[in-house]
């Protein structure tokens, strides 16, 4: 069923590279902890495919292993977020649609954009900080559940995959790109080209935004 004109829409976030502009929640993370250059090893390891969103999971715990709520706080709050995030989210909300974040970063960190208005925001399950137990393998997410937690959304709020508009930035977002009918493409690397139905670069989120149109 194609999407109508004033039915409500889903707009589904990615965070690391797409809200975090050159950056992810990783990053930031090590860099309060003054581990920069062992996170990039492991980002070379996970970005080659050389390991996967498990593995990488169970290495940045141990890596991690001082962490805590402190942190991450300081983590969040020196991020380098895009302008306009809370503005499009609070537009969004005006407008009688939906917005959630799916992202494949730890949720102890994706969950503070609760706090900005986003509907849902789901990410990897960690254990409590600080750490005490060991990473289960099945809390972490990996690309394909985007779509498994997009179709969940979709029930959750009465809104059709055909009324989804995916924002992404890398090979990650490429399955759920596939999926839904509109797709923004924000400071994306090569894995998206051809994939989007809109692309932008910039240091803005109403910008992106504004691409969809979002009729209505």
């Amino acid at each position: 069923m194609a999407y109508r004109e004033g039915t409500p829409r889903l707009h589904l976030f990615d965070m690391d590279g797409t809200l975090i502009r050159g950056s992810a929640a990783a990053v930031e993370i090590s860099r309060q902890l003054g581990m920069l250059e062992e996170i990039a090893a492991l980002e070379r390891q996970f970005g080659a495919q050389r390991i996967g969103p498990p593995e990488y999971a169970v290495a940045v715990r141990a890596l991690w292993r001082d962490l805590t709520e402190a942190h991450v706080a300081a983590a969040f709050a020196a991020a380098p977020w895009l302008a306009g995030i809370r503005e499009v989210w609070r537009e969004i909300h005006e407008r009688g649609d939906y917005c959630a974040l799916i992202s494949l970063s730890p949720s102890f960190f994706v969950e503070r954009l609760l706090n900005w208005g986003v509907h849902a925001a789901h990410g990897s399950r960690f254990p409590d900080l600080p750490f005490s137990r060991p990473v289960d393998p099945a809390g972490i997410l990996g690309a394909a559940a985007k779509v498994k937690i997009a179709n969940r959304l979709c029930a959750e709020f009465g809104v059709g995959l055909d009324a989804c508009v995916a924002y992404g930035d890398s090979m990650s977002d490429a399955e759920i790109f596939a999926t839904v009918p509109v797709t923004v493409a924000v400071n994306a690397d090569r894995h998206l080209a051809g994939l989007a139905t809109h692309s932008y670069t910039g240091g803005d989120l109403r910008e992106a935004y504004e691409l969809v149109g979002n009729p209505g």
